[in-house]
């Protein structure tokens, strides 16, 4: 049986703010942004490459806006990933190096909490 993650759902604050701040600094594409009633709207964004996207929106999680740590997503180059969001305005770490890979991370906003990773080259 194949399972699929394709939808991790983020609490935040400000829904504009926190959708600007995924597409115009980060770099996700804005797929949905859908207004179901006036107590719900659904946005859905996507990294670049990613077959998981994320939601944010009114509504939809019970979780306080911020509360989310250790989301992660894989890069072919840590250093060229640092300088684009740098140069787009994302307060991020400086690169960590470990055995397991090389690592930036940023917060949100809201103080929801991602790293990006460098997978090592493994020798066989």
């Amino acid at each position: 049986m194949d399972m699929k993650l394709e939808l991790v759902f983020l609490p935040v604050s400000d829904v504009d703010r926190a959708k600007a701040f995924y597409t115009d600094k980060v770099g996700f594409i804005a797929d949905h942004d859908h207004t179901v009633s006036d107590e719900i709207r659904f946005v859905q964004l996507t990294p670049p490459g990613s077959a998981c996207s994320i939601a944010i929106g009114r509504g939809l999680v019970e979780g306080e806006p911020g509360s989310v740590r250790g989301l992660q997503m894989v890069v072919a180059d840590i250093e060229a990933a640092r300088a684009e969001l740098v140069e787009r305005g994302v307060e991020v770490s400086g690169i960590e190096d470990l055995d397991w890979g090389r690592f930036v991370s940023f917060a949100d906003p809201d103080g929801n909490k991602w790293s990006l990773q460098q997978l090592p080259q493994w020798r066989g």
